[in-house]
């Protein structure tokens, strides 16, 4: 293979810029993800503490192998809403007892673990990541069901929750639930639909109705031992599989029951791994502050793929887009590159072959978007941009060997779709602290509200008012810049985290072994492609 030399100089003005500028954006991250890490605050942590429990990530780090990592998702859920950051709740992916598990563990100091809508949606994309690379489910409860405040946002989407677990169960994939307190209500039910099930003496409690409902209802008189403690379900009703001493017990407990699973990954393994010829501490400087200067994307991969080697497909054709094939962490992947923003027809007829030639080769591709769309204007209508952007769609949208995803400056318009954006399901999809998503630029779609709205005024005759049009554009502008940062769309789960640059090629690495956890095969077909 061919080994990538770079040309970067560390050394110059611009990657000084560019290096302060990234630093300072990934301090705001830092400061918005500890947030997620504070959970209910420290009154509440404190309180949680006092009672001799333990937090979730404090449980987290417990049930995973020692030393071993784990891959946070989403832990910017909710940023931007009235609901906490994180969501309530954590996820990622861990190694328990050698097998690479999903995890989902209730924040009991946020509203004592209760689901708000976006608990629900941060959950569903877990299950979805659990599903389709085929991992483990262990799912760490301590809730008290929904906020009700929120019920009518929260009870009819919520069902699919107990669906996810008994497709995974179905689909052969495990699941283990292990409830350190409450699990009342809907979240009785996590437990209830749970291959295997790990409750704590004296604290587990898990009852479709607690003792006041249960009077409401039926008038009965009850205690929460005899409705739904852990003696009971072990002995009585047979809910519980194990009835642990203490909380370190049932962590205990949930790792033997992993390693009992006999659990096999079906994809190729890893070859020797190599590190790159480059340290990934250079990628701060490499992205320009402004988005409308291009760089290199030789100089990421170089910095990302096993012993820096790439062997390039198509160099000299179609190049603004770079595609070629490596290895990452031992994993071969096909990888896509935007080097100049614009992607013409020639770049989207090469991203087409390319993405076919992967799924023959049943190998994996790795997105790296940096795009302001497909090229606009009379020249580029007539050349046939349209269906050659389709092509590449139908190639992305039809593909079957996993996608990673990763945006590292810009990602607009329908550059988005054909560079394997959110809508066209990525196994993950990650992005950098200063990159942008949106239908277009501020400063372009406030210019294209403009000349609609100067038009119309013409064809009625009317006078525009510049004043208005000013206004206008500065606030458009302004809504469009906040709503394409890259906190407000992890917020809303287009992302599955926002990274540190110099994190990526190890992300990329727990996520390429993920997927490795099922097969790997390429599609068999597509759809008509339009020539």
């Amino acid at each position: 293979m061919t080994t990538l030399r770079s040309v970067l100089d560390t050394g110059s003005a611009d990657y000084r810029d560019n290096r302060a500028a990234l630093l300072a954006k990934i301090d705001d991250l830092d400061a918005e993800q500890a947030k997620a890490l504070a959970g209910g605050g420290s009154k509440y942590t404190e309180r949680h503490h006092k009672r001799g429990k333990l937090l979730a990530r404090e449980r987290i780090e417990l049930l995973v192998d020692e030393d071993s990592p784990f891959l946070e998702l989403s832990p910017l859920a909710a940023w931007g809403t009235n609901f906490p950051v994180g969501a309530s709740v954590v996820t990622g992916i861990g190694v328990i007892e050698g097998v690479e598990c999903l995890v989902v563990a209730n924040d009991p100091t946020v509203r004592g673990g209760a689901s708000n809508p976006w608990t629900l949606r941060k959950t569903f994309r877990a299950n979805d990541i659990a599903f389709v690379n085929r991992l483990p489910v262990v799912s760490l409860v301590e809730s008290g069901g929904a906020d009700l405040p929120s019920q009518s946002e929260i009870f009819i989407p919520g069902g699919r929750a107990f669906r996810d677990l008994t497709r995974l169960s179905a689909a052969g994939i495990p699941t283990v639930t292990a409830v350190f307190g409450n699990a009342t209500a809907g979240g009785a039910y996590v437990p209830g639909m749970s291959d295997h099930v790990v409750m704590i003496k004296d604290r587990s409690k898990v009852f479709l109705g607690g003792p006041p409902l249960v009077k409401m209802a039926t008038g009965e008189e009850a205690e929460d031992e005899a409705l739904g403690g852990a003696h009971m379900h072990g002995t009585v009703s047979g809910l519980a599989d194990y009835v642990a001493e203490d909380e370190v017990d049932a962590i205990r407990l949930t790792r033997r029951i992993v390693a009992r699973l006999n659990w096999r990954k079906l994809g190729p393994e890893a070859k020797p791994v190599e590190e790159p010829r480059y340290p990934a501490e250079e990628l701060l400087g490499l992205v320009p502050t402004d988005q409308r200067i291009p760089f290199d994307p030789r100089e990421v991969i170089a910095r990302l793929v096993d012993g820096s080697r790439f062997d390039e497909f198509k160099p000299g054709y179609g190049t603004s887009l770079v595609t070629g094939w490596a290895d990452l962490h031992g994993y071969p992947v096909g990888i896509l590159a935007n080097a100049r923003g614009v992607l013409f027809s020639e770049e989207a007829q090469k991203a087409t072959q390319f993405i076919q030639l992967a799924n023959s080769a049943d190998t994996p591709l790795l997105f790296l978007q940096n795009t302001t769309g497909y090229m606009v204007g009379a020249k580029y209508e007539q050349g046939g941009i349209i269906k050659h952007g389709a092509m590449m769609i139908n190639a992305v949208s039809n593909s079957r060997v996993p996608h990673l995803t990763v945006n590292l400056g810009a990602s607009y318009g329908a550059g988005n779709y054909g560079m394997c954006g959110r809508a066209f399901d990525p196994r993950f999809l990650f992005t950098w602290p200063n990159a942008k998503s949106a239908v277009m630029g501020p400063v372009q779609l406030a210019g294209v509200l403009s000349i609609v709205a100067r038009q119309a005024a013409a064809a009625k005759g009317q006078e525009y008012n510049e004043e208005h049009d000013a206004a206008m554009r500065t606030m458009v502008e302004g809504q469009i810049e906040e709503q394409s940062l890259a906190a407000f769309l992890s917020g809303r789960l287009y992302d599955d985290g926002v990274i540190d640059p110099r994190d990526t090629r190890t992300v990329l690495g727990l996520c390429l072994s993920a997927v490795h956890s099922g097969p790997i095969k390429g599609a068999e077909g597509y759809g008509v492609f339009r020539m």
